[in-house]
């Protein structure tokens, strides 16, 4: 094995790769797609010594994991470093273009790879760490919640591009600081929207207050908020299961401004006087013809600590 300096200089191409790891050339097609690369070849050798011995081990995995479960993997991986890549290549564009910027793209590039890596290995152990508490299956109890922003078809053909990136890189930040901020989990953003996740139904109420007063200096327009809870299914980052769909189609029913719970959740926050929930007449949406819910707000009559939390104060779920 190669060691030091030489062992992170480029030192195989793709097919040299795949016979120095005695694959097939199936197998390593269908998981060269899945990472992304289905129109990316080059003679160019671009693999590492490192990157090689990091590999065989994902290579030898197939003997404990089936295929479709590496292709699966390997696809969460790819999609998710690709978004994360076009990102970041634009930002480094704009940077570069920046005469009081004094690094080169490379440079910058180096840096942002050692960052990547700190914040990567960081937010891995403490998902192990959470990881460690849940059951074999992987399933849970959670409460999921979707907040996204009215009407924003309508919007995105009125306004120009840029604001709407503006828009939403505003919506995105916030939300993901108050969810966090909240005790909760961001899973996903969804241009509009945004999927997260909390242990505790008062944790996501307290949530979904705060995020709803983005909407009160008119930068950001009505938001609305579903939350359900129930067992879930946690799988490569993300959730799967009923109150998922629940919760997502209690967002799609929620006046602008206001969010909708489920019964489970509901029942969470009935003995708890921070909050006021009132009853709606039931739902009929998508795959539920009779959906029980219920709005949920700040209790205006409360005297003890205040239930939301704004950008700069503290969670005082």
């Amino acid at each position: 094995m190669h060691e030091g300096a030489d062992a992170a200089e480029p030192r195989y191409t793709r097919d040299e790769l795949v016979d120095e790891l005695g694959l097939t050339a199936e197998y390593a097609e269908k998981i060269w797609n899945a990472f992304g690369f289905a129109r990316t070849s080059t003679p160019d050798k671009i693999f590492t010594e490192n990157e090689l011995q990091a590999l065989r081990l994902f290579a030898a995995s197939a003997e404990a994991m089936p295929l479709d479960a590496q292709v699966a993997t390997a696809r969460a991986i790819g999609q998710t470093m690709s978004r994360l890549a076009d990102w970041q290549a634009d930002q480094l564009r704009e940077f570069d273009r920046d005469p009081d910027v004094p690094w080169t793209i490379d440079q910058m590039s180096a840096a942002l790879g050692q960052v990547q890596q700190l914040i990567w290995r960081r937010h891995l152990a403490l998902a192990l760490d959470h990881h460690i508490e849940l059951e074999s299956d992987e399933s849970q109890d959670l409460v999921v919640g979707f907040a996204d922003i009215v009407g924003y078809t309508s919007l995105s053909r009125r306004i120009a591009l840029d604001e709407l990136e503006k828009l939403l890189e505003s919506f995105e930040e916030q939300t993901f600081e108050i969810v966090t901020r909240g005790g909760g989990h961001v899973i996903k953003t969804l241009g509009d929207a945004v999927m997260f996740t909390t242990h505790e139904p008062a944790e996501a109420a307290t949530i979904a207050i705060a995020i709803h007063e983005l909407s009160a200096d008119d930068e950001i327009p009505p938001l609305r908020v579903g939350l359900a809870r129930g067992r879930v299914l946690s799988r490569l980052g993300d959730v799967f299961g009923e109150p998922v769909n629940i919760a997502a189609r209690l967002a799609g029913s929620a006046r602008p401004g206001t969010t909708l719970v489920d019964d489970s959740v509901s029942a969470g926050l009935a003995d708890d006087e921070r909050f006021y929930l009132r009853s709606i007449p039931s739902l009929s949406v998508r795959g539920y013809r009779r959906l029980k819910a219920r709005t949920v707000e700040a209790n205006k009559y409360y005297d003890g600590p205040v239930v939301t939390f704004g950008r700069s104060s503290d969670v005082t779920p």
